[in-house]
């Protein structure tokens, strides 16, 4: 029976025709045939090394931790599913770690990992694999574990999906959170709180588009195929040209924001979660023409009207904010605290249309930095400082600069995000509040690094 009706079917073919339709990347390739390339190089490690691997540990002669360490380097190497995320490797190792007995764990993992023959057997199998991962959780918080530290039933679709398709990519599509969120947009879908039908539908709705879309095109569209049309209208929904968004009344008060072509018609509802101060921060970045004369209208520079949308952004995010920068002397743009996980971010905002070079402020940094950190860990007792640039994007001559600053302050780890990654951390906490926290677990992950933070990046760590 389809899970579809027709007006949902014409909606996924607009996307399907939008992607088939999308012009050559800068190197040359269309989005189809980057994919294309994606695929045969997910199939030869699937093949050469992934399902051997598998293979292995499901039959016993490979042990948990071996296994677990050598999927984690493969996909390090290979990010081609975007596992090494909050959902994948991170909820594997959060599953190893609060388990009291190895043994049930590895047989339970066992039995979970292994291809089901069925749909029935797939959603027996979530929810034995659900009411352990539940089981485990609490045990290890009512023994004085952090919650941080459990793993979240939010994960348990995407993880296990993840090693089914290794066994059967031709029946088994992989939950990702992108495809999830593109079908609710597209209002083909809405997710309930059962996993094991959460992951059936999901399925079902794959193997319908692959049909209807390989009808419609002419061209053999499998489930590796469909989730590529999901990937080009949800992977990165903020590059590229955006048709004019604008603030329209309602009736009560307050105000949504409308997708129109031209003015008085809209021509398409919004999809995004993110609100029109945020969403402008990448056009901002990068000065685009226009907004500084927009800025001076509304009686600010664009400079403080970029500061201002990246302190919001942080305040979406949960963060306890401040504003800094102007007439205060040498003091970093803003601040967001975090206290329950006892960490601050201290952050500048530069706006740069052809990409910010951190080595030419760094003696300044270096000097606000000290001060600002000392403050905060004497104020609050924060356990970790970050230093961060949100800019468009980035020289590549930053290696220098950033060793030095962590050398000579108590920063943990200088982070340089474009633009579009915050906005990309916005959309996914909002979509998603309680499974994405500002945590180790979560936002928090994404600093554990020194360089360049893309919102593809983001879009990986919480695939």
């Amino acid at each position: 029976m389809p899970v579809l009706s027709s007006e949902q079917c014409a909606r996924a073919l607009e996307v399907m025709n939008e992607y088939l339709a999308a012009p050559k990347n800068p190197d040359g390739r269309t989005p189809m045939e980057v994919q294309a390339e994606r695929d045969r190089k997910r199939e030869d490690l699937i093949d050469g090394e992934l399902k051997p691997l598998l293979d292995g540990y499901l039959a016993g002669r490979v042990p948990l931790d071996e296994f677990k360490s050598r999927i984690d380097g493969i996909n390090k190497r290979h990010a081609y599913w975007g596992f090494k995320g909050i959902k994948g490797q991170m909820f594997f190792n959060m599953i190893v770690n609060v388990a009291d007995d190895p043994a049930e764990c590895d047989q339970e993992l066992k039995a979970a990992l292994a291809v089901p023959a069925n749909e029935d057997v797939a959603r027996s199998r979530i929810k034995t694999f659900a009411s352990y991962v539940r089981r485990v959780g609490e045990q290890h918080v009512e023994g004085g574990g952090s919650k941080h530290g459990r793993p979240k039933l939010g994960s348990i679709p995407f993880f296990l999906s993840y090693f089914w398709q290794i066994q059967d990519r031709r029946t088994c599509p992989v939950y990702y959170t992108n495809g999830v969120n593109t079908m609710t947009d597209l209002n083909l879908w809405e997710p309930g709180d059962d996993l094991a039908e959460n992951y059936v539908l999901f399925k079902h709705i794959h193997e319908e588009l692959a049909e209807v879309f390989s009808e419609a095109s002419g061209r053999h569209f499998g489930l590796y195929q469909v989730e590529h049309v999901f990937w080009f209208k949800g992977g990165n929904p903020y590059g590229g040209d955006k048709p004019l968004q604008r603030p329209v009344p309602e009736p009560g008060g307050g105000v949504t924001t409308l997708v129109v072509e031209d003015e008085g018609r809209v021509s398409r509802l919004p999809e995004s979660y993110v609100p029109p101060i945020v969403a402008i921060l990448p056009r901002m970045a990068r000065n685009e023409a226009g907004l500084a004369e927009a800025a001076k209208a509304s009686a600010t520079s664009i400079e403080r009207a970029f500061e201002k949308g990246v302190n919001a952004a942080f305040k979406i995010l949960g963060y306890e904010t401040k504003l800094l920068g102007q007439g205060q002397g040498r003091v970093p743009d803003g601040r967001a605290l975090n206290l329950d996980d006892s960490y601050g971010i201290l952050w500048d905002a530069k706006i740069r249309a052809s990409g910010y070079s951190i080595g030419t402020d760094d003696r300044t940094i270096r000097e606000y930095i000290v001060t600002q950190s000392r403050e905060l860990k004497k104020r609050h007792h924060l356990r970790n400082i970050y230093y961060m640039v949100v800019s468009s994007q980035f020289a590549d001559d930053y290696d220098d600069a950033v060793r030095s600053i962590k050398m000579d302050t108590d920063t943990n780890e200088v982070c340089l995000v474009e633009a579009d990654a915050l906005v990309a951390m916005v959309e996914v906490k909002l979509r998603d509040p309680l499974q994405v926290t500002l945590g180790p677990d979560g936002i928090q992950r994404l600093f554990s690094f020194s360089g360049v933070l893309t919102a593809d990046d983001v879009a990986t760590t919480f695939s």
